[in-house]
């Protein structure tokens, strides 16, 4: 027994292992939105003054089983193995203003892709994307492109789509690959938005503004002989910002527009928007959505990145669940029952609890933002308050007075729950940081307490070595606490600033019961319905679901607060189903009847 105790010791010593809640290669099984990578902060418009990170407009590639995404204004690009761990690749070659809304695909044993700012470009490649040795044939291609989308299709075939405007309509063109990918003729207008008929293709926050909408960010996808024309449309800086379809029966047409639209769609919870997207196939043959979310508080084009599965129906429907889209989910890597329902049934603990910390930036320090005329200005101040952290709004923020070993806060939950997983999502305060920059990295600490006197150590990131904006930490042992303390060490800018503070785990209370009198009246505008129910005592939330057939409610809202949604996301010409659920910290309720409306 004493020499096993003995080699024991010597396997924990010279081969230390780390678990989950401390910072390194990550093992978990589940991921949240927004997705945690180092998100680099803008330089192209650095003449503001203004300094935010960004990332936008994901193109996703599965290349040789490694996934290679390629985000707008990252100065390079990131691969992951299994969607969790992305690890940020420097290219040797690449462009020197960073990409924009930058094209990818996979042709045989290389990686193309388009994205020159200018508009301006030829198609580079590169069969080493780890290295990054992109090569060029300097044959800039004789159109002028933006938001361009490549596709291969299955016989070889190379097809360019493009299009960002709220006049022109989305184009599309084969290119020879045998001649520098040229275009082999003209280009040919595909599909254009319509407003008035297509509620959701309609400007503005939930859909408000008159403004022509912009339609952008192509994707093609092939599935079952059938071409699936993916778009965004109305606005990347708007909640509802999303992502709809038409089919063909060839890749350049003609289209369809599929009555079920828009397939990414998510206008509520703590970060919003699901736009200007890509979908890949998963080394399991599963498909997952990676789509642009908006924060546009340093500027309108302050975006993140979200991933949610998606797939097509039997009948051929494409969907993208986005049903509690910014909680937990379980990644490619994790065996469930079903790929289109992936949401691990951790709710969120957090949410209006009572928060305290031992620092707050005084209201009188103003925020710059970027503003019309791309000129520096100060932004809309409500105040930096602990409370912003727990209000599920990923567009306040708590700030505190420094950033230092000194600062701490604290959320009571009020009583004791199941913690499953944690998220920190940082906020860019007043920061100066341009570009790719070495060396950043978030360290602190997570304590946990039932009695809110002793604490106990969840999560140590005092010696975390890694940039991680929106870190999220699934713990390896859950554990029961009522009181959860964020300790700050270091982070990268002058003033610490935490937009959400996120607790994920389960009560020990009962889950709400299902809304009764629940009523969908469409309005004389058939784009949109006035949706009402009882409010459920004890509720955290409500989620309601839509579709076009009753066993096929794949569009989705989720919303805190009152018993009402204004819904302005109809297609004028469509009969739809709803059904709505209540939440909270104990689980979820079962859904109401379904709603038929004509």
């Amino acid at each position: 027994m004493k020499n096993i105790s003995l080699f024991l010791l010597f396997i924990l010593v010279y081969f230390p292992g780390r678990g989950q809640n401390t910072p390194g290669e990550r093992d978990f099984l589940t991921y949240c939105n927004p997705i945690d990578i180092d998100y680099t902060y803008v330089a192209h418009n650095s003449y503001t003054g203004v300094s935010y990170r960004a990332g936008a407009d994901p193109a996703v590639v599965n290349f040789k089983g490694k996934y290679f995404m390629f985000v707008t204004r990252s100065y390079g690009y990131w691969v992951s193995d299994d969607m969790s761990n992305w690890e940020f690749i420097t290219p040797q070659n690449w462009y020197f203003n960073g990409s924009n809304a930058p094209a990818a695909a996979v042709h045989g044993d290389k990686i193309i892709v388009a994205g020159d700012p200018s508009g301006r470009m030829a198609i580079i490649s590169t069969d080493t994307p780890e290295v990054g040795d992109w090569k060029t044939s300097y044959s800039v291609l004789p159109i002028s492109i933006q938001d361009p989308a490549l596709f291969v299709d299955d016989d070889g075939k190379v097809f360019l789509y493009e299009e960002s405007s709220n006049k022109h309509p989305l184009y599309g063109v084969e290119l020879d690959p045998d001649n520098n990918y040229l275009p082999k003729g003209e280009e040919t207008a595909l599909i254009q938005l319509d407003p008035e008929a297509h509620g959701w293709e309609r400007f503005g926050q939930d859909h408000s503004s008159e403004m022509a909408p912009y339609l952008e960010g192509p994707w093609m996808t092939k599935h079952n002989d059938t071409y699936y024309l993916q778009y965004g449309a109305p606005g990347t800086e708007f909640n509802v910002y999303a992502d709809g379809v038409y089919t063909g029966d060839n890749p350049l047409g003609p289209f369809e527009y599929a009555p079920y639209n828009p397939v990414s769609y998510k206008p509520g919870g703590f970060v919003t928007g699901a736009g200007h997207g890509s979908t890949v196939q998963d080394n399991h043959g599963n498909y997952w959505h990676f789509a642009t979310m908006p924060i546009a508080v340093n500027y309108k084009f302050e975006r993140r990145i979200g991933l949610f599965p998606a797939g097509f129906e039997n009948n051929g429907q494409m969907y993208v669940n986005t049903a509690y889209g910014d909680y937990p989910h379980y990644l490619p890597t994790a065996e469930v029952k079903e790929h289109k329902n992936r949401f691990t049934g951790w709710m969120l603990l957090s949410y209006g609890k009572k928060v305290t910390a031992n620092s707050v930036l005084d209201k009188k320090v103003e925020q710059k933002v970027i503003g019309p005329g791309m000129k520096s200005m100060v932004g809309e101040n409500t105040g930096y308050d602990p409370a912003n952290m727990v209000d599920e709004n990923i567009s306040s923020f708590w700030v505190a007075k420094t950033n230092d070993r000194s600062v701490e806060a604290s959320i009571d939950l009020g009583e004791t729950m199941k913690i499953h997983a944690l998220q920190v999502n940082f906020h860019e305060f007043n920061a100066e940081i341009f570009g790719r920059q070495p060396g950043l990295k978030h360290q602190f600490i997570i304590e946990a307490s039932e009695n809110g006197k002793k604490w106990d150590v969840i999560a140590d990131y005092s010696e975390n070595q890694k940039d991680q904006p929106h870190a999220y930490i699934a713990l390896e042992t859950p554990t029961d606490a009522r009181h959860v303390r964020y300790r700050n060490i270091s982070t990268p800018n002058e003033y610490l600033a935490i937009s959400g503070f996120r607790i994920f785990g389960k009560g020990y209370g009962k889950a709400p019961r299902t809304p009764k009198t629940f009523t969908v009246n469409r309005q004389e505008d058939r784009r949109n319905a006035d949706l009402k129910w009882d409010p459920v005592k004890g509720a955290t939330g409500y989620v309601i679901y839509w579709g076009i057939e009753e066993n096929k409610l794949n569009n989705s809202v989720l919303i805190y607060g009152e018993p009402e949604y204004n819904l302005r996301a109809l297609n004028i010409d469509q009969a739809y189903y709803f059904q709505v659920e209540a939440f909270n910290e104990n689980g979820i309720s079962q859904r109401t009847k379904i709603q038929k409306v004509q």
